[in-house]
């Protein structure tokens, strides 16, 4: 029997993308219940391209929002992914948030499916993102553990993503959905065999005050100041950026300073401190 899923795409100015990322979901062996797709003031052709795929097929719904055209990691998003969800019920088996810029294989959501289906400790799964170098040649990019699902494509079973309320609108948030789902004894997969197309590389079109954000949600999950030490140092060192490092710790003080809420409990802040350093101990000891 198959399961019903539902699908969010958040899509600000994607003309050039989008049409690519909605021929993919029309190809899936499992079809989606619904698409619908938010148009976030977008000011270029975006709308029009989703009239086109809404004629093609009775799944896509379009809704207009109106919100900031800075192109923020985080909040723009999830504002957007939360409007699109008002439209939808609650009669689904998982649902997808779903950038813009992707071209999934055709068996994705089939595969998803059978993820969820055949361990009911899952609650979020994904497949890895594929970004073509200057040759032209698709290449894994997947800077952080393998254990963790890319923003881009992330799909929650029902139970997880009501039980962690939704997804916080705030960068750092398709980090902290992962803690809070394992807080609540959730497991996250990823398959390798998913190669996801990611047409426009990350972070190209982020403000720039987007820099500071990081360390700011390292300060808003409870992380602490020696493990955001660890984890930013371990971030300059992947994305081999050593101005990471700098803007993380100045983004972590000034959220600090200025007294940031937090986006989890002291419970759950616990939970994830001491998840955090049991990872970098397995990783210490492994290295050894």
């Amino acid at each position: 029997m198959a399961m019903h899923y539902y699908v969010i795409v958040p899509a600000h100015n994607e003309e050039g993308f989008l049409a690519d990322t909605l021929n993919s979901i029309l190809r899936q062996s499992l079809q989606p219940k619904r698409v619908v797709v938010v148009n976030d003031n977008s000011t270029d052709d975006t709308e029009a391209i989703i009239d086109q795929f809404r004629a093609l097929s009775p799944i896509f719904t379009k809704l207009n929002t109106l919100s900031s055209t800075e192109h923020m990691p985080g909040s723009k998003v999830i504002n957007a992914f939360d409007k699109g969800l008002q439209l939808l019920d609650k009669d689904y088996e998982f649902i997808v948030k779903l950038d813009a810029d992707l071209i999934l294989p055709d068996n994705y959501f089939e595969k998803i499916a059978y993820i969820f289906r055949g361990q009911p400790k899952v609650g979020i799964a994904g497949g890895f993102i594929y970004e073509q170098d200057e040759t032209g040649e698709w290449k894994l990019n997947h800077p952080m553990d393998k254990n963790h699902v890319r923003g881009a494509f992330k799909a929650y079973t029902n139970k997880c993503f009501n039980t962690i309320n939704g997804l916080r609108n705030a960068m750092g948030w398709d980090t902290v959905d992962e803690l809070l789902a394992q807080y609540h004894g959730f497991e996250i997969y990823t398959d390798d065999i998913l190669k996801v197309k990611h047409l426009r590389p990350t972070g190209n079109a982020y403000n720039q005050k987007a820099k500071l954000l990081q360390g700011k949600a390292m300060y808003t999950m409870r992380y602490g100041l020696l493990i955001t030490v660890i984890a930013s140092l371990k971030m300059a060192f992947k994305q081999r950026k050593p101005q990471a490092f700098s803007d993380n710790l100045y983004g972590y003080l000034e959220a600090k300073k200025e007294n940031t809420p937090f986006l989890v409990s002291k419970s759950e802040g616990q939970f994830i401190r001491n998840l955090r350093w049991k990872n970098i101990k397995d990783k210490f000891t492994n290295q050894k």
